[in-house]
Formats: structure tokens, C-alpha cells, sequence
């Protein structure tokens, strides 16, 4: 019964059907409730720990149950449950280890066979194990040893089963093979580090795509459960939220550290986040503010909003900000001093290799000290901000932007119907194969009469395809952004630029990233974009020297 040794004297002294009347209804109250069973097993896994009970818990569990009955919603089996939850929420226990346990017991079905994945394999065999104590407990079997019996030989640290043929099984995400389940669960598919490379994370959302769905005894009624942090925009959740179409009936768990009421939505059970305030913690009992600013404070703006608020991004953008982009109002653009375009070049027309992009620039003057400008604000909506201008210094206008998969020719005959038609004076491509191939063939089959072509050398570890350097190569335009000097029209391949900047490098694709990132930082090396305290320092020296210029020393003094 988990019961302290001082209390076993207590029980000795009880009449026996006093005894067998108090287990049947601790019996009854877990078969009723996953959470009570939780609450009830926690002595027996974590013995001399303290439960802290949170309504999250039980939030959870009341899926889990609909899961494990098998229920309907809206004429479909509920059988895909997706939980997106931060470290520290007792995920791996509740899920992977209580919830097995719960079914094959209280809830009265021991032939129920179970798929543990993880992105460890360690992992995985760990939380077998806990399982398999828990099963092989004093208490638990006291209450459901009639009907869970652990088969004779349990010495596979992977597998075990029971009488009635339900068994647990582990394994890794890449590794997924062997029996079918009747449940799927997983349990963190993706490591931090694994989650940050791109190899590493198709590997793992392949297996999710491929393998999972064919290790089902039942593909239409048999279930999954995944249950995660946000890592990555692409991570398997990723998948799971932008193909809901390709991929039905998955409902969606989403409980971040702090409230966020604008991301707030209701389960598929009509289940809500129970909290009403912007910012309100998830389980401030063990996790209160003190604890959560300095795992916030040590953990970096990236690291936590996916592990805590759920979301791969921070909210209004990573390195460059949603609302330093400078909204363009006008039908026409500004009279410009110069036009150039970045092209960051690949050409294939398979779906999942990366597109070639585009976009044009317009370097133009601000003509005044003072303007008022709407800027986007993280409701997504514009309010006016004074933003403070040099008088004559240079400003930048996002003019066009594309991104698309095409064969090599209509690549070459795209980039030439773009560069004629916004004027271009220079084609800025990055100087590696794909765009040396691009631009000997614009030389060659439409010549260059309009506007030169100039290959730019980059790092070798860019050309590699090496992340560290992107980072970098943004981080150093950063500065541009964040004093407003770069417009952009409210146009949705102009959104589409500022999402995937906003995203990075956490976001799906990074080519218009590479243009914003390759064009701003040329424009800024080749002296076009002069910051405003630079601009403004300039025209106090211009003043001193003038000043002096003024009054001039007599030629030929008396």
C-alpha cells in the first residue's frame, strides 16, 4: 500500500474485510481516475519525493483515458494526441510510465501492448524499467496482481510482458522495428543537439512519417501519443501543426511556462488552459517565478521559448525582430540611388531540396530629421512609433522578393525577368558552384546589358553549408534592422520574407534569410547604408570644417 513501516501495526489490527472494503475503493478510484492512480503510485516510483500535484496533470490524464477508452469525436476515433509541454512537467512519468501501468491495471485491459520511443535509446530503457518496478511493486500488486503478471523471464532490459500477451516495448526514434502496438507512445523524439541539425532531424521526422504509422496492430483505431517541447519549426510537432490535412485527427496539447492567451486554443475534448492571465506560470508551486527567470536568464531567448513557451521563436522574432522592419506605405517607391538584388541559387524542382530565392533592394535618402512610421507590434496589428532619422542618410526598401523551385533554365530566365523589370544596377550572387553555373549562363545565353553581375565570396564554412556563419552573417546587419533603416510594403511575399527572417534559425527554410543577410551586409560593406550616428557624425565634422573655412587666414597678412 506504500505505507509508512509505522502504520503496518495500525492495518494489522483492522478486520479483514475492513481491509478488502478500503482496497476496493482505492481499486475504484483509479480505475476512475489516471490522475488519482498518478497520485497514488508516485511512493512507489519516487520514494521519498514530494508529489506536488498541478491541474496540468490531471488536464492530461483526461485525454489520456479518452485515449485508452478508445472514444469517438465528431464520428473519428480519438487516437492522436500531441502534448507540447515544458521540462519539469513529470512528461515521461505521466505518459510513458504511469499510463501503461494505469491500463494494464485499474483500467482493466493487461493485453494491451505498448511502443516506447525516444530520441535515447537510454531513455527509452529507463523508463521500461521504472515501469516494470512499478508493475512488480508490493502495492500494485496487491491491488491488480489478479489480472497484470509479469511473464517468467524479464531479463531483456528493452521488453517485458505479461500473461495476458500485453507487452512494453523500447526503442530509439531511428530505430523503431520490431512488434506492432496497440499504443504508441512517444516520448521526446528529438534531442536539443539533434533538433539543431538538419541531417540528424529529417532522420528522426522521417521515421515519424515512415516507420511509426507502420508499427500499428490497427492503423485505423490504434493510437499514438507524443509528447515533447518545441525545438525546432520543423520538429516532429512542426509536422504534425503544419499538415493537419495530411495527417487527421491529431489533437493538440499546447501548455506553455507562462500563459500565452493569444495562443490559447481549445483541446478536441473541449478541454481549456485553466489560467486567464497573460504571463500566469504552469505549475508555480514547483516552478515559481524566482526559479523560472533564472532558467529563463541562463536557458537565452531561443532555448526559451520552444522548451518553455512552445514555440521555436521567440515571440516577435529571433536575431531580427518582426516590428524592425519599417512598414512602406506608399504605392510608388522613393526615388533611388541604387538597385541592386541578392540570388542565392539552387536549382531542382524536387520538393524537398531548398528553393532558389531573390530579393531587390532600393537604397534611398530619408529626407527629413523627424518621421512618424506604423510599425508592427506582436499582435500582428500597426501603431505609429517616431522613429529619428539623420537628414540625407541612406535608407533601404525591400522593392521585391521571391523564392521558388525551378530547373536551371527557368531559374537564369526568372533571375533576367526580375532584374529588368525593378531596373537592378547590380546582381549579387554568392560565389559558389550553383551560382557561378548561374551566372556564366546569364553571360553567355542573354548577356549583360543592363546590369552587372558580381560574384561574392563568402566563408568556406557557408559554403559548406555551415549554420554557424549564417548566424553570424545576420547578427552583422543586425544593428541596421534595429534602427529602422529597412522598409518593406505590406505584401505577402513580403510577410513571407519576414517570417522566415523571423524564424531563423529555427525556421523551416533560410534562402530569403541568405538574401536578406548577403544583400544588406554588401550594401553596408560597400558604404550605401551609413548608419545614422555615423551620418550625423559626419555632418558635425563637415561643420567644424566649414566652420574654420569660415574665416580663412589672410593670404598675405599685414
Amino acid at each position: 500500500m506504500g505505507l509508512k513501516p509505522d502504520m503496518d501495526a495500525v492495518w494489522a489490527t483492522l478486520p479483514g474485510f475492513v481491509v478488502e472494503k478500503i482496497f476496493e475503493v482505492e481499486q475504484e478510484e483509479c480505475a476512475r481516475s489516471l490522475a488519482t492512480f498518478v497520485k497514488k503510485a508516485w511512493a512507489v516510483i519516487e520514494p521519498g519525493a514530494k508529489y506536488y500535484d498541478n491541474w496540468h496533470i490531471g488536464f492530461i490524464c483526461t485525454h489520456l483515458e479518452s485515449i485508452a477508452r478508445g472514444d469517438t469525436v465528431d464520428g473519428r476515433v480519438y487516437n492522436r494526441l500531441l502534448v507540447n509541454v515544458p521540462p519539469g512537467m513529470m512528461k515521461s512519468l505521466l505518459v510513458s510510465v504511469f499510463f501503461p501501468a494505469w491500463v494494464w491495471g485499474p483500467f482493466g485491459a493487461p493485453q494491451t501492448r505498448f511502443l516506447c520511443v525516444s530520441h535515447n535509446i537510454d531513455l527509452a530503457i529507463r523508463d521500461n524499467l521504472r515501469m516494470r518496478r512499478l508493475i512488480q511493486s508490493e502495492w500494485y500488486q496487491s491491488m491488480w496482481g489478479g489480472t497484470v503478471k509479469l511473464t517468467a523471464d524479464q531479463s531483456e532490459k528493452k521488453k517485458f510482458e505479461n500473461t495476458a500477451t500485453g507487452f512494453r516495448q523500447a526503442c530509439s526514434t531511428a530505430g523503431v522495428t520490431g512488434n506492432r502496438a496497440d499504443i504508441l507512445i512517444i516520448d521526446d523524439p528529438h534531442s536539443v543537439a539533434s533538433a539543431g541539425s538538419e541531417a540528424e532531424r529529417k532522420t528522426e521526422t522521417d521515421s515519424f512519417l515512415e516507420a511509426i504509422p507502420t508499427r500499428l496492430n490497427k492503423p485505423e483505431s490504434s493510437a499514438i501519443v507524443m509528447i515533447m517541447q518545441r525545438l525546432h519549426e520543423e520538429d516532429c510537432s512542426g509536422i504534425v501543426l503544419e499538415h493537419k490535412g495530411g495527417l487527421p485527427g491529431w489533437d493538440h496539447i499546447m501548455l506553455p511556462m507562462r500563459f500565452d492567451p493569444d495562443r490559447a486554443h481549445p483541446t478536441m475534448l473541449g478541454k481549456e488552459d485553466r489560467r486567464t492571465e497573460a504571463g500566469e506560470l504552469l505549475f508555480p508551486e514547483r516552478f515559481p517565478s524566482r526559479v523560472v527567470d533564472e532558467l529563463e536568464r541562463t536557458l537565452g531567448s531561443f532555448a526559451t521559448a520552444g522548451q518553455h513557451q512552445q514555440t521555436p521563436v521567440p515571440r516577435g522574432g529571433g536575431i531580427i525582430k518582426d516590428d524592425w522592419w519599417t512598414l512602406w506605405e506608399p504605392d510608388q517607391y522613393p526615388p533611388l540611388d541604387f538597385v541592386c538584388a541578392w540570388l542565392d541559387t539552387a536549382y531542382t524542382e524536387k520538393e524537398e531540396n531548398d528553393p532558389s530565392a531573390m530579393i531587390v533592394w532600393g537604397v534611398f535618402q530619408a529626407d527629413a530629421k523627424a518621421s512618424y512610421s506604423p510599425q508592427r507590434t506582436r499582435d500582428g496589428k500597426w501603431q505609429e512609433i517616431e522613429r529619428v532619422y539623420a537628414e540625407g542618410s541612406p535608407n533601404l526598401v525591400m522593392m521585391y522578393a521571391w523564392a521558388e523551385r525551378l530547373s536551371f533554365p527557368d531559374l537564369c530566365k526568372k533571375v533576367v525577368s526580375t532584374a529588368k523589370k525593378w531596373k537592378i544596377d547590380r546582381l549579387l550572387i554568392e560565389d559558389k558552384a550553383a551560382g557561378i553555373s548561374v551566372s556564366q549562363e546569364l553571360r553567355r545565353s542573354f548577356g549583360i546589358e543592363d546590369f552587372g553581375v558580381e560574384l561574392v565570396k563568402t566563408s568556406a564554412a557557408v559554403r559548406a553549408g555551415g549554420g554557424g556563419d549564417k548566424r553570424a552573417r545576420l547578427y552583422a546587419v543586425q544593428h541596421v534592422f534595429e534602427e529602422g533603416m529597412v522598409w518593406a510594403p505590406d505584401k505577402v511575399w513580403a510577410e513571407k520574407v519576414i517570417r522566415e527572417v523571423s524564424t531563423f534559425p529555427k525556421g523551416k527554410h533560410d534562402d530569403l534569410v541568405d538574401c536578406v543577410s548577403g544583400g544588406v551586409g554588401w550594401l553596408r560593406s560597400r558604404g550605401f547604408l551609413q548608419r545614422a550616428p555615423e551620418r550625423l557624425d559626419e555632418m558635425e565634422q563637415d561643420k567644424r570644417r566649414w566652420g574654420k573655412a569660415a574665416h580663412p587666414a589672410p593670404l598675405y597678412p599685414s
